[in-house]
């Protein structure tokens, strides 16, 4: 690991991606093989041929968002905060889709789409933490009432502004913590802090799919039946141990010692895990499956299925890292 410590940011970036994508490969190989296998039995030939088909869109999903992030890191900072604005657009789209607006809306939806969210990762681009960090949670949750109020449209006001508050909360001040995370500057660390976002993807995908591993094998009782019938105690505490030793064996990529690796996993983990649990007690609300209407780009869920966890997640990281580290950025 001292040796790994000692690489060039380069040369440990393409580790990663070699490894990255070589397991996506193995991966890949893997189903094609498993799909000329002979079955028996018209049922049991469908059930697998469903859960292939479902595995099939989770691996392009993954090849979708390794390829994206290897993008994000050839076009450098600028790129990655460009390339995650377009995510929030898609994202803060998908949510507000699926939430009855009125003509009284129009002028708070316009503000959100084309001022906030500029806005929010200009400030990210320009290094202006500070005023990142308060933009939406104060500025904005004033703003976005008082247009509201001025269009004349008393029904329904409060749902209505707390529906578009709470998406820009979570599309757009959650997921731009991430790419706020390539600017961040270690002491003796300069120029890696790409390396964060990726330990941060890393863990969060790691703790959905343990998790999802353990409520497919481990049928415990739900915690919230009428949400998830499937999320329990046991199956969010595997997913967050599985973060957590996973930032562990990572840490030699970010400038965390193997202990504070540990518990940042655990908490990217824990976090994340939660936020897709909210967000299903959103879409039970709404009364659809899944967010969005885009199975050719993600695969059989929408955009804001698959950045859930990172919106919940980035911001806690984020903080939590800057506050312990005592970071400028």
């Amino acid at each position: 690991m001292t040796a790994l410590r000692q690489w060039s940011a380069d040369q440990q970036v393409g580790l990663l991606f070699v490894a990255l994508f070589g397991l996506l490969a193995l991966a890949t190989a893997a189903t094609a093989l498993r799909s000329l296998r002979e079955r028996e039995g018209a049922a049991a030939a469908q059930r697998q041929a469903d859960r292939r088909e479902r595995w099939r869109h989770e691996l392009r999903a993954l090849w979708v968002g390794a390829t994206v992030f290897w993008g994000a890191w050839v076009s450098g900072p600028a790129g990655a905060t460009a390339l995650f604005g377009v995510l929030s657009f898609v994202a803060l789209r998908e949510f507000i889709s699926l939430q009855p607006t009125r003509r009284g809306d129009h002028r708070s939806l316009l503000l959100a789409f084309f001022a906030v969210l500029p806005l929010q990762y200009a400030f990210v681009a320009w290094h202006w933490f500070d005023l990142f960090s308060v933009f939406i949670p104060v500025y904005v949750f004033l703003a976005i009432p008082a247009l509201s109020a001025l269009a004349g449209d008393p029904e329904r006001f409060l749902e209505r502004n707390a529906k578009i508050q709470w998406g820009i909360t979570v599309c757009v001040y959650g997921l731009s913590h991430a790419p706020a995370l390539v600017l961040l500057d270690f002491p003796g660390h300069q120029g890696r802090g790409a390396f964060l976002l990726f330990f941060l993807v890393v863990v969060v995908a790691a703790a959905q799919l343990a998790q999802r591993w353990i409520e497919h094998r481990l049928h415990r009782r739900p915690l919230a039946r009428q949400i998830d019938r499937r999320f329990s105690a046991s199956a969010w505490g595997a997913g967050t141990a599985a973060a957590a030793l996973l930032g562990a064996a990572l840490y030699w990529v970010t400038p965390f010692k193997a202990g504070q690796a540990l518990a940042m996993g655990a908490l990217a983990g824990a976090s994340g895990t939660l936020g897709v649990f909210v967000m299903s007690a959103l879409k039970r609300d709404a009364g659809v499956a899944h967010w969005g209407n885009a199975p050719a780009i993600t695969g059989a869920v929408g955009l804001l299925d698959r950045v859930a966890p990172l919106c919940f997640a980035a911001p806690l990281f984020f903080h939590s890292v800057r506050w312990y580290f005592q970071l400028k950025p």
